[in-house]
Formats: structure tokens, sequence, C-alpha cells
């Protein structure tokens, strides 16, 4: 299987929705796990690299 590419900044779409409503957070930390924030309500939430993998559909937005 192919390393999804993200970067560190770049807004990316999860496969489920958070209960705010909105499906796009932004990556704020790498490394073993990736903390990424609703950009809706500006929830953080922390999760390993591989789980953040399976559960991101694709990059929305670059970083500038």
């Amino acid at each position: 299987m192919e390393r999804k590419q993200f970067a560190l900044g770049d807004i990316v779409e999860m496969k489920k929705p958070h209960p705010c409503g909105v499906n796009a957070w932004k990556v704020i930390r790498m490394g073993a796990d990736i903390r990424i924030k609703c950009t809706g309500c500006e929830h953080s939430v922390l999760i390993p690299r591989l789980e953040f993998e399976k559960k991101m559909k694709k990059v929305l937005g670059v970083a500038n």
C-alpha cells in the first residue's frame, strides 16, 4: 500500500465528519502521532500515524 502524502499545515478530509458537521482538519503536529485540528470548532485530536493514514481521504489544501 502506498503511503499518503501530507505535510504540516495541510488541510485534510477525513472519512467521517466531526460532530460539529465540518469534515476539514488542519495538520498541526507530525511525528509517530498526528495532531489535527477541526477547522470548524477548533477541537484538536491526537491519533497514531497509521490510524490517521487509514482514516484520511485526501488533502484539500496545501500549506503556504
